[in-house]
């Protein structure tokens, strides 16, 4: 079925649809299916590409299915925001892909090595814990009156000696404190960018193996879009020490995944799934520059610090909860108990703050770039839409790393106003036509009355074919 978009709106090209058919279906689950084939223009499922008639006024792209995707990315230019230029000055972006192995005998990095012994340091808390409680019940009952006895008659002491260790855990920490690239939030860094970098160099090689069958050649199209994107952020944003410091490596998976990640050490990796998903140039700018904001702000090494922080301080609490449970049972339960506690009141709401902070800096790199930032809500409000269309169960956000779409979309256009300033300090051309959100919203408006006028016939249909009850049947 091939779905043409370009209903004229204000003597302008735009993203629409004409749903009028949607009328004319019979039943509500054929109504349904058809709902799905005309959204793929608006939330672009694979059948429908973003990438041609790049040209348009406003930036924004519609094409027809018909064609294959290598044909479809012909150009690369946006008239609305300038132009991304054919050959880019790629003085920090490479192509080069190869296969590297890690030198034998090489010392782990000291992330690594932490992670490697923390199933350890909870199973010597777990042993703790469980001998004090032995040792305890094994005591004859007037040597545990003698042992109270003495706490009681010490618990200055002891009170003393819990506090230096709380002081020690608080020194320790602001120690460690320094101020995150661009945004100056302080944030807790325990380890090292050289052996956190060295830790991203062992996941690229992991990250390679797994894909090196699904990689696509640096003469697809879709390589090239990527590719010039990348260059286009970083070419913007040289000014910034932490994005001009990295060298960018383009990697296209073609994998179904929406999902685009990139390394600490400046590897790009994007999913051909989250090309098929966003709806123009605009959408996969930004989110190119929200990752490349996770790798520039160093989250992965601070989330990975905050962790091992967490984690050495809750071995001091798993040693009381095995030595104070009088079953195995119950010190499982409180054990369970307690990760879930720090899960869900440190871990996660951590990371929807990162997230946050990278659509925060992500919308600058954007801006910067000359992109039409206002194009970054309208993506979240489709991958909202996309759910809702294929039924997905809606989880709290609580219970998410990441803030829910509609939420996204909110913040994203309370910064909207200011990235549209940054933009215009940079002798960005100015934007023209109307607001691709403004588009959106008509287009879920144009939905819904659509919808509502489906219902009305069938339900005539539905009563006209019963038999009247005041006349004979024959």
């Amino acid at each position: 079925m091939n779905i043409t978009c370009g209903l004229k709106l204000l003597g302008r090209n735009c993203i629409f649809f004409h749903l009028a058919s949607l009328t004319r279906q019979g039943n509500t689950d054929s109504y349904r299916n058809l709902i799905g084939k005309r959204l793929r223009c608006l939330l672009n499922v694979p059948n429908t590409e973003v990438y041609d008639n790049a040209h348009h006024s406003l930036g924004r792209f519609c094409f027809q299915s018909s064609r294959p995707l290598g044909e479809k990315i012909t150009s690369l230019q946006i008239t609305s925001v300038g132009q991304f230029p054919h050959h880019f000055s790629a003085w920090n972006v490479q192509s080069t892909r190869t296969f590297r192995t890690s030198p034998s005998f090489q010392a782990a990095p000291v992330p690594l090595f932490w992670i490697i012994v923390k199933p350890a340091q909870k199973l010597f808390a777990i042993i703790l814990g469980r001998s004090i409680r032995n040792w305890w019940k094994a005591l004859p009952p007037n040597k545990r009156e003698l042992f109270k006895e003495s706490a009681r008659k010490n618990k200055w002491k002891i009170l003393l000696g819990v506090g230096s260790l709380g002081v020690l855990f608080v020194v320790f920490y602001f120690t460690h404190l320094e101020e995150t690239p661009i945004t100056g939030r302080a944030r807790l860094l325990v380890f090292g960018k050289e052996h956190f970098r060295e830790l991203s160099r062992m996941e690229y090689d992991m990250w390679m193996e797994e894909f090196k069958s699904k990689m696509l050649p640096e003469t697809d199209a879709r390589y090239q879009v990527v590719e010039r994107v990348v260059g286009h952020l970083s070419e913007s944003n040289k000014d910034i020490p932490q994005v001009s410091a990295l060298k960018w490596l383009i990697h296209v998976v073609d994998e179904p995944d929406v999902n685009a990640f990139v390394l600490p050490n400046g590897q790009v990796f994007v999913f051909t799934g989250l090309l098929n998903a966003v709806s123009d140039i605009h959408q996969l700018s930004f989110i190119l520059g929200h990752e490349i904001a996770h790798a520039v702000l160093e989250h992965a090494a601070e989330k990975a610090s905050l962790v091992h922080f967490l984690d050495f301080l809750s071995l001091v609490f798993l040693t009381m909860i095995w030595a104070i449970c009088p079953r195995d049972s119950l010190a499982v339960v409180g054990q369970w108990i307690q990760s879930k506690l720090q899960e869900f009141i440190f871990d996660r709401p951590y990371s929807r703050t990162l997230e946050a902070e990278a659509d925060k800096v992500g919308l600058q790199f954007a801006a910067k770039a000359c992109v039409d930032v206002r194009a970054s809500s309208v993506f979240w409000q489709q991958m909202e839409l996309a759910e809702t269309i294929q039924g997905q169960p809606k989880l709290p956000e609580w219970l998410s790393t990441h803030p829910s779409h509609e939420n996204r979309a909110e913040h994203l256009d309370r910064l909207i106003p200011e990235a549209l300033k940054i933009r215009e300090s940079c002798n960005c051309p100015s934007l023209s036509g109307p607001d691709p959100r403004l588009i959106f919203k008509l287009n879920m408006q144009y939905l819904l009355e659509s919808s509502k006028d489906q219902e009305t016939p069938n339900s005539t249909k539905r009563d006209l074919s019963k038999p009247k009850l005041d006349f004979p049947h024959t």
